[in-house]
């Protein structure tokens, strides 16, 4: 018996992380046979858990919203993790969301074993949320995107440029991004045939459509994708600085915010970053701490030219 509940509670856990599981992965991962996922999902639903199942190749079990929300399985790490976050949504940043998070807080520090309750608390006693500036995200918006990108659904929405024209807009959705002063979505523009990244504060109502065989993303580092899309429409000018020194050794000193970085071999590294200020930028790239040579663009090469005879000069 005492078995039997501990596959269960692993099997309901299952079924929350992911959206649908077949009847053989199941199997696998919980090291039974097929019957027994179908009985032991026969006990969840006894038990008031919504688990439907869908026959066929594409078929599987799904945990369906009930009328109660069914308790979640927390390990003492991921409900300090909940914990913190909650902490920080109560911070700010999501539009809305703040009187919310505070009393799923509330809740959940309730039932926090004392000693992980003591650890949380010390955070929120030493930490002071910095003021948030930016744009706000519709929290609503928010979910659907990124239920959107796990379930494989094409998104509608209105999307507001940055002179406020509005478009409609028919993607794929593929990851969300958050840069911690504002949200990106990557995804596959139907109409314009290629990759986008989109501001979610200016997507308005976004629902979702007929599901999706996922495409090949546009490139392996998604955050590093939309550092560059942000850099190309932000900054006035994109430079390239080879960086004499191996990837591995500079790739702690530059924020994916800031610029990416590419081996070109075992010694150096290609930097890739932009700027609307190319003395400050300059600077940056000197404060790196290794040894570079400037690419393009002309202008921030005779700008470093120049400010190199300036420090020299400074010096004696």
């Amino acid at each position: 018996m005492l078995e039997t509940s501990s596959r269960l509670l692993e099997l309901l856990s299952l079924l929350q992380a992911r959206r649908e599981w077949s009847g053989p992965e199941l199997a696998d991962r919980l090291e039974v046979g097929v019957r027994t996922v179908r009985r032991d999902m026969e006990r969840l639903r006894r038990l008031g858990y919504p688990v439907s199942a869908t026959r066929g190749v594409a078929g599987g079990y799904r945990l369906g919203a009930g009328a109660q929300l069914p308790p979640l399985l927390l390990d003492e790490e991921e409900a300090a993790a909940v914990a913190v976050g909650l902490r920080t949504a109560a911070s700010g940043g999501i539009a809305g969301i703040e009187e919310t998070a505070v009393r799923a807080l509330g809740k959940l520090e309730q039932v926090l074993p004392k000693r992980l309750r003591r650890r949380v608390n010390a955070l929120g006693q030493a930490t002071v949320p910095y003021p948030v500036t930016g744009p706000r995200v519709d929290p609503e918006a928010l979910a659907a995107i990124a239920t959107a990108c796990r379930d494989c659904e094409r998104l509608r929405f209105a999307y507001r440029s940055h002179d406020s024209t509005s478009t409609r807009r028919l993607v794929e959705p593929h990851r969300l991004v958050h840069t911690r002063r504002r949200w990106y979505l990557v995804a596959y523009d139907i109409d314009r045939r290629d990759w986008r990244t989109f501001r979610v504060d200016r997507i308005d109502k976004p629902t979702a459509d007929r599901r999706f065989v996922p495409r090949e993303p546009p490139a392996e580092d998604i955050a590093a994708y939309v550092a560059r899309a942000v850099s190309s429409t932000r900054d006035r000018y994109q430079a390239r600085v080879v960086l004499k020194a191996p990837i591995e050794a500079v790739e702690g000193r530059v924020p994916k915010a800031v610029g990416t970085l590419e081996p070109i071999d075992d010694e150096s590294c290609l930097l890739r970053t932009g700027s609307d200020w190319l003395g400050g930028l300059a600077v940056y790239v000197a404060e790196i701490g290794v040894d570079f040579e400037v690419v393009d663009p002309p202008e921030f090469v005779e700008r470093v030219k120049l400010l190199a005879g300036r420090f020299s000069r400074a010096t004696g």
